[in-house]
C-alpha cells in the first residue's frame, strides 16, 4: 500500500512529503508535512512525552527510562517516514541533548537507528530558528519571541522579516520546576535572577508583542481560551491583552492547577508544569513591558523549512498562497478566481472604496477562496465553506481576518441576511471587517452570475463610475446575460456600498 501513497498537494510542485523529527527536553516529536511550501500542511503529527530533560540539572545525564522511551517512539517514527515515502528528513535535538553528558551517546543511537545525521541546536540557533518559525506563521511580526521548552527558555526580538540575535536562559517547564522543587515562589525568585541581566530590546508603541511558543504556553492559552467561552478554538494567533495575560499567569501559578477552574483541558502531563510556564510568562511581560501576549503554533519545525525555501517563496504572502492551493483543489475553475482578484480590484477603485494593506490581501484571499463548496448541496454551500475557512489551519491573519474570509464567502452562497451567520463569527468580527465582508460577498455574488464561476467571462465587463453610481457594462457581445436576477444582484452591491450600481448592455 506504501507504493500507491500520493499527497494531492505534492503533486503541485512536484516534491512528496518532508519530516522533521525533533527531540526535546520534553517531547520527541514527528511531523510529516505535505511538501515543501509557503505554507507546509501536517500531514501527520505525533508527539511522545517521553521527559529527556527530567533530571538533568541535577545528575547531569539523560535518564536511561526517558532514553528508552525516545529510542522505542523512534522505531515508530521510522516506520511512518517509510510508510510516507518522505523524500527528506530533518532531526533537530535541543537543550537535554546538548546538556547532558551522555548525550552525544544518544544522539549517535538517533543516528544510527535513523539513518540521518541529527542537528544539535545550540541556543543562539534554537532561538533563530523559532523567530524564523513565527516569521512564517504570522503577516510582518514585529516584537519578541519567546520559545519555552521543557530544558529552556529562548528569547529573540523579531522585525522586518528577520530574526535578532537570540539569547537563552535556564527556565526550560522541567529544568526550573526540578531546581525551584515544584515550589511557585522559589520558581519565580529564579526566574528573575536568570532574567535580570537580559537587554530587553527597546520596542516602539504598538509593537511590544510577545509571540508565546511551545507546548506549555499553548496549553495555558488553550486554560485562558476555555475559561473565556472563546467561540473558536484555534490557538495559533489568539491573542490576549498583556495586563489580562499577567493577571491570568498570577491567576493559575498553583501547584498542578489545583483548584483552577477547567484545569481538565490541560493534559495531565503538562498539568505540572504549565504553573511554571506561567511564572515564567508573568515576568516576561511584565519586564518587556507588553501590550499583547499572542501565542504559535508555528516555531523552530516550521523556522527549519522556512529556511530551506527560495527567497522568493519565502516571501509570499501565506494566506495567499494558502488560499490559492485550497482553490486550486477545490474550486470549479482557478483561473476565475484569479480573474475575480482583477475584477473587485478595479470595482473597487472605481467605487472609491478605500482599503489598508491588510484588507486588500484578505479580499484577494477571499476571492481564491469564494468557490471552494461549490460541490455541497445548494443549500449548504455557503455552511461548508465557512465551516472549512473558519477551522482551516492557516497562518498569516489573526482571528478578526479569518472571520471576514469565512463570513464574505458565506455571504457569497447566502446572501447578505447578518442573522444567517454563526454566533462564532459574528463575535470575533471587526465592525470594519464585517462592513466589508457583506460588501466583497455581493460583489462576488454578481461576478458568479456574470461568469457562472469560470474564466474567461468577468474580463470582458465593464465597470464605470458615472453621475448616477456605477455601471456594470456587458456590450453587445455579454448583452444576453441581462436579466432580472443579475439586475436585483446589482441593486443589493449597491445597497452594500451605498452607490447605485445598474447593469448596461450598450457599448462600452
Amino acid at each position: 500500500m506504501s507504493g500507491q501513497f500520493k499527497p494531492a498537494r505534492g503533486r503541485l510542485n512536484g516534491s512528496g512529503p518532508v519530516a522533521v523529527v525533533d527531540i526535546g527536553s520534553n517531547s520527541v516529536r514527528l511531523v510529516i508535512y505535505e511538501r515543501k511550501a509557503r505554507t507546509p500542511t501536517m500531514l501527520f503529527n505525533e508527539k511522545l512525552l517521553a521527559g529527556l530533560g527530567r533530571g538533568v540539572a541535577a545528575t547531569g545525564r539523560l535518564a536511561d527510562e526517558s532514553v528508552s522511551l525516545a529510542l522505542g517512539e523512534l522505531a515508530r517514527f521510522k516506520a511512518l517516514i517509510k510508510h510516507t515515502q518522505c523524500q527528506e528528513l530533518y532531526i533537530v535535538a535541543t537543550a537535554a541533548a546538548r546538556d547532558a553528558a551522555n548525550g552525544p551517546e544518544f544522539v549517535r543511537e538517533v543516528e544510527r537507528f535513523l539513518e540521518a545525521p541529527v542537528r544539535i541546536l545550540d541556543g543562539s540557533e534554537e532561538a533563530y530558528y523559532s523567530a524564523l518559525g513565527v516569521i512564517a506563521g504570522f503577516w510582518q511580526p514585529r516584537g519578541i519571541v519567546g520559545d519555552m521548552g521543557g530544558g529552556s527558555l529562548e528569547l529573540v526580538e523579531i522585525a522586518d522579516k528577520k530574526p535578532g540575535q537570540g539569547a537563552t536562559f535556564p527556565l526550560g517547564g522541567l529544568r526550573l520546576s526540578e531546581e525551584a522543587d515544584g515550589r511557585i515562589a522559589k520558581a519565580q525568585k529564579l526566574t528573575e535572577a536568570a532574567l535580570k541581566g537580559y537587554d530587553w530590546p527597546v520596542l516602539a508603541p504598538g509593537e511590544r508583542t510577545f509571540y508565546a511558543v511551545g507546548g506549555t504556553w499553548r496549553s495555558l492559552g488553550r486554560l485562558h481560551l476555555m475559561q473565556n467561552n472563546y467561540p473558536l478554538h484555534v490557538m495559533h494567533n489568539y491573542e490576549i491583552g498583556a495586563e489580562e495575560a499577567i493577571a491570568f499567569c498570577r491567576k493559575i501559578a498553583v501547584p498542578n492547577l489545583e483548584g483552577v477552574e477547567m484545569a481538565e483541558v490541560v493534559s495531565k502531563q503538562r498539568r505540572a508544569l504549565v504553573p511554571i510556564g506561567a511564572v515564567v510568562l508573568e515576568q516576561v511581560l511584565t519586564s518587556m513591558k507588553a501590550e499583547r501576549l499572542v501565542f504559535s503554533a508555528t516555531g523552530v519545525r516550521e523556522g527549519l523549512l522556512h529556511e530551506k525555501l527560495p527567497g522568493e517563496m519565502q516571501d509570499q504572502d501565506p494566506v495567499i498562497e494558502a488560499a490559492r492551493e485550497l482553490c486550486t483543489l477545490r474550486a470549479r475553475s482557478p483561473d476565475h478566481a484569479e480573474e475575480l482578484i482583477a475584477w473587485t480590484d478595479r470595482l473597487f477603485t472605481e467605487v472609491g472604496i478605500e482599503e489598508t494593506a491588510n484588507e486588500t490581501r484578505l479580499r484577494h484571499a477571499a476571492c481564491l477562496l469564494s468557490d471552494i463548496g461549490w460541490r455541497a448541496h445548494p443549500d449548504y454551500r455557503g455552511e461548508q465553506s465557512l465551516n472549512i475557512i473558519s477551522h482551516a489551519s492557516f497562518v498569516g491573519l489573526d482571528h478578526a481576518s479569518r472571520a471576514y474570509l469565512a463570513a464574505a464567502v458565506y455571504y457569497r452562497h447566502d446572501g447578505l441576511r447578518e442573522g444567517a451567520l454563526s454566533s462564532v463569527i459574528r463575535e470575533l468580527f471587526t465592525d470594519r471587517l464585517r462592513i466589508r465582508a457583506k460588501v466583497l460577498g455581493a460583489t462576488l455574488r454578481v461576478a458568479s452570475l456574470l461568469s457562472a464561476s469560470m474564466a474567461g467571462q468577468l474580463p470582458k465587463v465593464g465597470i464605470t463610475r458615472t453621475g448616477k453610481g456605477l455601471s456594470l457594462n456587458l456590450g453587445g457581445e455579454l448583452a444576453s446575460l441581462d436579466g432580472e436576477r443579475l439586475r436585483k444582484r446589482a441593486s443589493q452591491l449597491g445597497k452594500a456600498i451605498e452607490v447605485s450600481v445598474e447593469v448596461t448592455t450598450g457599448s462600452a
